[in-house]
């Protein structure tokens, strides 16, 4: 059932954009990225450093594309499929979208469109940025269940950004990401260069050597 109201939200709202977004006003934008690892909510995925691309077109607040990266080290090539809308009003900022992340390279534990599917919904105020992503379909374990989200409190200037991360799983136990929280701070150097100094702030039942510091070097380009 659950599937089925997210199927009918992404159609509605994809209809919506549609409606809203005349074709003569729509903008399609496209990047190309390179970093030197994938760093991944306070983690490096592993797998070395990683390729991104991304396509998508917008107007009048409305954003619909998709996300593809080389992968990680555990669940291979990826690629996302997003759509959302966004606004402010004067110095209040809010938003919302659906992303649903696929691995296709993973045999017969292949995860396809719907299987996992996060809610975002942002709320912001000036450089302050508030960020939930909720779990609201998740049919394969390695990605985790419907009990987890993840929350993020942000900070973000002209050049430097401040990140809290704090994951949550109802279920906790051991293994989960139950607790874990971690702080980056990161440099923009540009528009198409920055870097990142992130690390764990608490692990839960991960090892200890998880606590060391990540350093990430972005490099995104667009294409034109």
């Amino acid at each position: 059932m659950k599937m089925k109201k997210l199927v009918a939200a992404c159609a509605a709202l994809s209809a919506m954009a549609g409606f809203a977004v005349p074709a003569a006003h729509a903008d399609v934008a496209a990047t190309v990225g390179v970093s030197n690892m994938y760093y991944w909510r306070g983690f490096d995925l592993g797998g070395g450093a990683a390729l991104t691309a991304d396509v998508n077109v917008s107007g009048n607040g409305f954003v619909a594309g998709v996300w593809t990266s080389s992968g990680d080290g555990t669940l291979g090539t990826e690629y996302d499929l997003y759509a959302g809308y966004s606004g402010k009003a004067g110095d209040f900022t809010y938003g919302v979208s659906l992303v649903s992340y696929n691995y296709p390279t993973l045999g017969d534990d292949s995860i396809a469109p719907g299987d996992y599917v996060e809610v975002v919904p942002t709320i912001g105020y000036g450089p302050f940025k508030l960020t939930y992503y909720d779990a609201i379909a998740a049919d394969h374990s390695p990605l985790g269940d419907k009990t987890y989200n993840y929350l993020t409190a942000e900070l973000i200037f002209e050049k430097f950004a401040i990140k809290y991360g704090r994951h949550s799983q109802d279920n906790g136990g051991e293994g989960t990401l139950d607790g874990v929280s971690h702080l980056d701070v990161t440099y923009k150097y540009n528009d198409k260069l920055s870097f990142t100094v992130g690390s764990l702030l608490t692990v839960n039942d991960f090892d200890a050597q998880e606590k060391e510091v990540n350093f990430v070097v972005g490099l995104t380009l667009p294409i034109e």
